[in-house]
């Protein structure tokens, strides 16, 4: 399924030196747009709720909160960026969380090694999902979804729709309890994780080539890349990840359930597909996504204590990614008619050349 194209349209050095002032700001405004409206919301709800929103107690509550969404997003992203797209994630955050409590709690198991077993089959089922797209050619919206399911199902059988509670140890609730700096640690892993996926993606051939198979995965094979194992890769990264932000919910929620996952689904693809409208629109990124998660966290934070209803949050990730989409979509198409504009100004210029 091709969900995004890998194509950026950020303006290059060259095409900036000969624009005016006036022209570079046009030109940047829909690159980093979404940033400057980000830094607007954060001033705004700072100055209309100066007692609650611009302090370190909601900080926290931000971070805390969003760690999970911010997680999976960047486990969604890195299908994206390949062409495809991965809804395991937020069904088998479902039966991770579920398991890493359960392993513990029930089979009495070690807390470092019942978060290994959650992680390796968070990577197996990100290669099943891999096996599904490539060998067995099954769109990877449908492949995803059935697989997604069906952990859901497991899920619901493995607690027969009871709480899994115990008792569990503290370098377990570590995980996520921990304060670095008067802030959760969490927001120390989403940072390294982001920055290591940066590096891989913008830096290391590997990015590179991920980026070609999401552009055209035909010419990518054309010129040597291997797309299905890379393909298989990104949904192993991305499996893995969504285990670890499950491992992370259990740390957090202390409890198993299997109507506690689902929810951050919506967000985490908003998230996702917000990262692919600024700076590098027409591109799914790294820090894009991230510009994504904290828009949607000011937002929703800034309405709820505005005294917004329980509503508020799903219309608000709902009505975004409506507006990703359409911004995304908007995006290709200009990507799009500039590749076809560039070939039929040549001959123009050559006619003019005999003329002379």
């Amino acid at each position: 399924m091709q969900s995004i194209e890998s194509n950026a349209l950020e303006p290059t050095s060259a095409e900036l030196a000969g624009m005016s002032f006036g022209q570079k700001i046009q030109r940047l405004l829909p690159v980093y747009g979404l940033v400057i409206l980000t830094a607007f919301l954060i001033l705004l709800f700072s100055i209309l709720l100066p007692q609650t929103f611009p302090t370190l107690l909601n900080l926290r509550s931000i971070i805390s909160d969003k760690t999970i969404i911010a997680i999976l997003s960047l486990a969604a992203m890195i299908p994206m960026a390949a062409g495809r797209i991965d809804l395991t994630i937020g069904y088998g955050i479902v039966l991770w969380h579920v398991l890493a409590i359960s392993l513990q709690t029930m089979f009495g198991l070690p807390w470092p090694v019942a978060v290994l077993i959650v992680i390796l089959l968070g990577a197996l089922t990100g290669f099943l999902n891999g096996l599904l797209v490539e060998i067995a050619k099954i769109d990877s919206f449908i492949a995803t979804l059935g697989t997604g399911t069906v952990l859901y199902a497991i899920a619901l059988w493995h607690t027969g729709g009871r709480q899994v509670v115990g008792m569990l140890p503290q370098g377990f609730y570590a995980l996520n309890g921990t304060m670095v700096f008067g802030l959760p640690i969490t927001g120390i892993y989403v940072l390294g994780l982001a920055f290591v996926m940066w590096i891989v993606l913008e830096y290391l051939p590997i990015g590179r080539y991920i980026y070609a198979i999401g552009a055209n995965p035909k010419a990518a094979a054309l010129n040597g890349i291997p797309v299905r194992r890379f393909v298989i890769g990104a949904f192993v990264t991305s499996g893995t990840l969504a285990a670890i932000a499950g491992v992370l919910l259990a740390s957090k929620l202390r409890i198993g359930q299997a109507s506690v996952g689902l929810e951050y689904l919506l967000p985490a693809l908003v998230g996702a597909f917000l990262g692919s409208t600024t700076i590098k629109p027409g591109r799914v990124n790294v820090w894009g996504t991230m510009i994504g998660v904290i828009i949607l966290a000011v937002g929703i934070a800034g309405i709820q204590q505005f005294g917004g209803s329980f509503y508020v949050e799903p219309l608000f990730n709902g009505v975004t990614l409506l507006v990703a989409i359409g911004i995304a979509g908007y995006a290709q198409r200009r990507r799009s008619h500039a590749g076809r504009m560039a070939p039929a100004q040549k001959p123009q210029l050559s006619a003019k050349a005999t003329d002379n």
